[in-house]
């Protein structure tokens, strides 16, 4: 399985519209390649050079087995049209909260995209340790894209 983005390449700058200093928008996302049996699709972005330890950025779960893709800008709901649902990130809002690190060196963002083998029995708003004790034993293929941030 492979992630890619239009706007994001592997361990390059993000742009500025996905971050805290600029409109805080989700990137697009595509991925290909999913393997037979996949029933839903889980996304996690997270920061682990954050200073408290890794920042959770955004908890997406349950996207349907059919979907290749994610736009930009998805909606901060806690549930999508096609039934996707949002969790909490770690400044406490539902959906995509983009980069926004201390000043000084650059952090590494990672958006991982898990193909699971089941549609989660997770409410909207599920933290990501929720969501990682959900997957447990469902996950069959991982694929990440990196990009960084500095101010």
């Amino acid at each position: 399985m492979k992630l890619t983005s239009p706007t994001i390449d592997e361990g390059k700058p993000i742009p500025r519209q996905h971050t805290g200093d600029g409109t805080d928008v989700s990137p697009a996302l595509q991925w290909t390649d999913a393997p037979e049996g996949t029933r839903a699709f889980a996304l996690i972005c997270d920061d682990p050079d954050a200073p408290r330890g890794t920042w959770v950025h955004w908890v997406l779960y349950n996207l349907p087995a059919d979907r290749k893709e994610l736009p930009e800008k998805v909606p901060t709901t806690p549930t999508l049209a096609d039934g996707g649902r949002q969790g909490k990130n770690d400044f406490g809002n539902t959906g995509y909260g983009g980069p926004a690190p201390p000043r000084g060196k650059p952090h590494r963002y990672y958006f991982r995209l898990y193909a699971l083998d089941t549609v989660l029995d997770l409410p909207a708003g599920a933290t990501r340790h929720g969501l990682d004790l959900a997957m447990k034993g469902h996950v069959l293929a991982e694929s990440q894209l990196m990009g960084t941030y500095t101010r």
